[in-house]
């Protein structure tokens, strides 16, 4: 019983230590970038394919078209980290178009936020500028 009520309060000591990490990394200002790396999978192939999506212009990924509102990174001080917020639509002939994701994509875990989709997946691999 003893054990169990060290273990609880030392549980509850850490929550603050673990919650003042998170907002100091949340607080890290990013640098927005110009160009999304983004990697697709189809399923049905099992090719990945890896293309670039310029801010506000739409890029075709077999039935999808994928606009990239923002793409950031933090700076090289900072734990890496590259994310994107996305729209991502469904376009089929037979069919209106369907908005299947809004929102943002991180590189380090594309779980997170990730696209609902039976034969295709989309995820961020970084974020650059034009050369």
């Amino acid at each position: 019983m003893r054990q169990l009520l060290f273990a609880a309060l030392a549980c509850c000591a850490a929550v603050p230590a673990v919650a003042q990490q998170v907002q100091e990394e949340s607080a890290v200002e990013t640098i927005p970038r110009q160009i999304a790396v983004l990697q697709g999978l189809d399923k049905i192939t099992a090719r990945i394919s890896t293309f670039e999506a310029p801010l506000d212009t739409i890029v075709q990924f077999n039935s999808l078209e994928i606009m990239v509102r923002a793409c950031e990174v933090t700076p090289p001080e900072a734990t890496p980290e590259a994310a994107a917020f996305l729209e991502i639509d469904d376009i089929q002939p037979d069919r209106p178009i369907q908005r299947l994701f809004t929102g943002w994509m991180f590189a380090s875990s594309p779980g997170v936020s990730a696209l609902e989709h039976p034969v295709y997946d989309v995820w961020v691999k970084g974020c650059r500028d034009p050369e």
